[in-house]
C-alpha cells in the first residue's frame, strides 16, 4: 500500500487533471495547483510566474500573497538562472528576506521550480514558507510534479487559445465570402450557413442550420427533376477522372426568383479515412449561365434571322438573272423591290447587332441637339404608314410640348422601333396612338399605344432584356431578334430618362419613355 503522503499527493495531481479536463480558465488551474503544491510541502503561500512575449516573466497566479505586493517580489525571478536545469537558489534566500520585509509578511524559506515545455522554460513555480526547515531535496521532487502539472496547464491553455483564434479566423473568413459556403455532417445536416447564402436564398442560418441540405437547397434541372435526390455526388462518388464533387442545378426561392448555382463539395476526412465532414462552395452562375444562353440565341439569330433574307435576295436574284427568261417590265420592278426590302431587312438586322455589341462594349454615345419630339413621331408615322393598310395612326401632343436636347438618330431609332413593334403584334391592324405629357417642368413622356395581342404581365420586367421574346405564337411566326426594345431602353436611359411597359394580354399595350428637357440635369 502506498504511504498516505503519495496518496494525497496522488489525489491532488488527479484533482488538478480533473479540473484540466474540465477546462478551467487558467488562472484557476494555476491557483488550483499553488494551492495543492502549498499542501503538500507545508507551504503559506505560493507564485507562479509566466514569460511574456518580451521574454520577461510576470506574476499570474498566486495564493497567501497580497496582489499589490507582488511587484516586490520580481528580484526572485529575475535571478534565476533560466539556462540551467536547476536554478540557482543561493541567493533567493536574501531576495525573499528583502522582499518579504518591503511587503509586510513573514516568509523565511522559499523553492522555486522552472515551468518547461520541451527545452522552453515558460515560467517559475514558487513555495514560500514562514517557519519550519528549509525544503528538501524530496520537497523539490514533489514540487516538479506539480510544475509539470501547471507547464501542461499553460501548453493546454496556449493550444486551446490558437484553436479558438484559428476557428474564429476561419468562421470569419466562412461567413464573409463573397460565395455561399454551408457545412454539412456525413448525413447531409446543415452544420454552418454563411451570410452570403443567407443573402441569396433569403434563408437565414437560424432555418438552415440542423436540417438536410437537399431540403433546404433543393436543385432542380431545367426540366424540373430534383438533383438532390437523383444525382447528389455525395451519394453517387464519381468513378475515375479527377474525382471532383460537383453538382449543379437552380434552385427556386419562395419569392419566384431562380438562382442557377454551382456546387462544390470538399470532404474533410479523419486519421481512418472517414468523412467528418462536407465544406460546399456554392457559387451563384446565374449570369453565366445566362450569358452562354445570348451566345446561343445570337448563333441562333444569325442563322436564322440573317440568313432568310440572304437566302430571299439570293433566289430572286438568280431567277431574274436567267437568260432563258424574257422579265416584263411589272415582275423585275416586283423581284427589284423584294430584294430592296429584304436588303433593308437585312440591313437593320445587322445595325441592331452593332448596336448591341456597341453597348456591351461601352462605345455608346450620344450627339446632342434641340430636338421636337412631336416632329419627330410625325415623321415616324409617315415613314411607317406606308408599311400597312391595316392601322390607323392617331398623334396627340399639346401646344406647349417643349423641345428637349436629344440625339436625333438615336431617338429616330427608339420611335420606329416602338411603332414597327406596335405594327407587327396587332396582326389584325387598329388604332396606334402616339400621345405626349409634361408631367413636370423639366420632364416630358412620350407613348405608344395600340390594340394588340399585348403582352403578360410575368414578361413586363424581361422584354427590354438582350435577345429577349415573349413565348407565344405571333413572337416565333414573326422576324425579329429581341434586340429592339433592348436597344430603346439603352437610348433612353443614356439620355438620362426611363421606359417602361403597360400591358395585358389581349388588350394591347402602351410603350412610355420619360425623358428630361436637359439631359445634362438627369439623375
Amino acid at each position: 500500500m502506498l504511504p498516505d503522503f503519495r496518496l494525497r499527493q496522488r489525489d491532488y495531481l488527479l484533482n488538478i487533471s480533473r479540473a484540466m479536463t474540465a477546462r478551467l480558465d487558467l488562472s484557476s488551474l494555476l491557483k488550483l495547483t499553488l494551492q495543492s503544491a502549498s499542501d503538500m510541502l507545508a507551504g503559506q503561500a505560493g507564485l507562479i510566474t509566466l514569460r511574456r512575449n518580451d521574454n520577461s516573466f510576470a506574476p499570474y497566479a498566486s495564493i497567501g500573497l497580497p496582489i499589490q505586493a507582488l511587484p516586490l517580489f520580481k528580484p526572485l525571478w529575475e535571478d534565476l538562472d533560466t539556462k540551467s536545469d536547476q536554478p540557482d537558489t543561493s541567493n533567493i534566500t536574501f531576495r525573499l528576506a528583502l522582499a518579504s520585509r518591503a511587503a509586510g509578511v513573514t516568509l523565511r524559506q522559499v523553492v522555486a521550480l522552472p515551468l518547461e515545455i520541451g527545452l522552453e522554460i515558460i515560467g517559475y513555480i514558487f513555495i514560500f514558507r514562514n517557519h519550519g526547515a528549509a525544503f528538501s531535496e524530496n520537497d523539490q521532487h514533489v514540487l516538479s510534479s506539480f510544475a509539470n502539472q501547471a507547464a501542461i496547464s499553460v501548453q493546454n491553455a496556449r493550444l486551446y487559445q490558437e484553436v479558438s483564434a484559428e476557428r474564429e479566423r476561419l468562421n470569419a473568413i466562412i461567413e464573409n465570402s463573397g460565395d455561399g459556403v454551408m457545412i454539412i455532417n456525413p448525413y447531409r445536416i446543415i452544420q454552418t450557413w454563411n451570410k452570403a447564402l443567407a443573402q441569396q436564398t433569403g434563408i437565414s442560418a437560424e432555418e438552415a442550420v440542423g436540417r438536410p441540405c437537399y431540403e433546404i437547397l433543393n436543385l432542380q434541372t431545367s426540366q424540373g427533376v430534383s438533383v438532390c435526390h437523383t444525382m447528389c455526388p455525395l451519394i453517387r462518388r464519381p468513378i475515375g477522372g479527377d474525382g471532383r464533387l460537383y453538382a449543379e442545378g437552380i434552385y427556386h426561392r419562395a419569392d419566384g426568383l431562380a438562382i442557377t448555382y454551382a456546387d462544390n463539395y470538399s470532404l474533410q476526412t479523419n486519421a481512418d479515412g472517414e468523412v467528418g465532414q462536407v465544406i460546399a462552395n456554392v457559387r451563384d452562375i446565374t449570369q453565366f449561365r445566362e450569358a452562354e444562353q445570348l451566345k446561343q440565341t445570337l448563333l441562333s439569330v444569325i442563322s436564322h434571322e440573317l440568313k432568310t433574307p440572304v437566302s430571299i435576295i439570293k433566289g430572286y436574284a438568280g431567277t431574274l438573272a436567267r437568260e432563258d427568261a424574257n422579265w416584263d417590265k411589272a415582275t423585275l420592278a416586283d423581284g427589284l423591290a423584294v430584294i430592296e426590302e429584304e436588303a433593308d431587312r437585312l440591313d437593320r438586322l445587322i445595325t441592331n447587332l452593332l448596336e448591341a455589341s456597341r453597348l456591351q462594349a461601352g462605345g455608346f454615345k450620344l450627339c446632342l441637339t434641340d430636338l421636337n419630339l412631336a416632329d419627330l413621331a410625325k415623321n415616324a408615322v409617315e415613314n411607317l404608314q406606308t408599311t400597312t393598310d391595316k392601322h390607323q395612326f392617331e398623334l396627340d401632343f399639346p401646344e406647349d410640348y417643349p423641345v428637349i436636347s436629344g440625339d436625333y438618330e438615336r431617338m429616330w431609332e427608339v420611335l420606329t422601333n416602338l411603332l414597327g413593334n406596335a405594327i407587327k403584334y396587332s396582326p389584325d391592324g387598329g388604332t396606334i396612338s402616339v400621345f405626349g405629357d409634361v408631367t413636370h417642368t423639366d420632364i416630358v413622356q412620350l407613348s405608344v399605344r395600340d390594340e394588340g395581342i399585348g403582352i403578360p404581365s410575368a414578361n413586363h420586367e424581361h422584354i427590354f432584356d438582350r435577345f429577349y421574346r415573349v413565348d407565344n405564337r405571333l413572337a416565333r411566326q414573326a422576324p425579329g431578334t429581341g434586340l429592339g426594345l433592348f436597344l430603346v431602353k439603352a437610348v433612353v436611359e443614356a439620355h438620362g430618362g426611363r421606359v417602361w411597359v403597360e400591358s395585358t394580354s389581349g388588350q394591347g399595350s402602351t410603350f412610355t419613355i420619360e425623358l428630361p428637357i436637359d439631359p445634362q440635369n438627369r439623375t
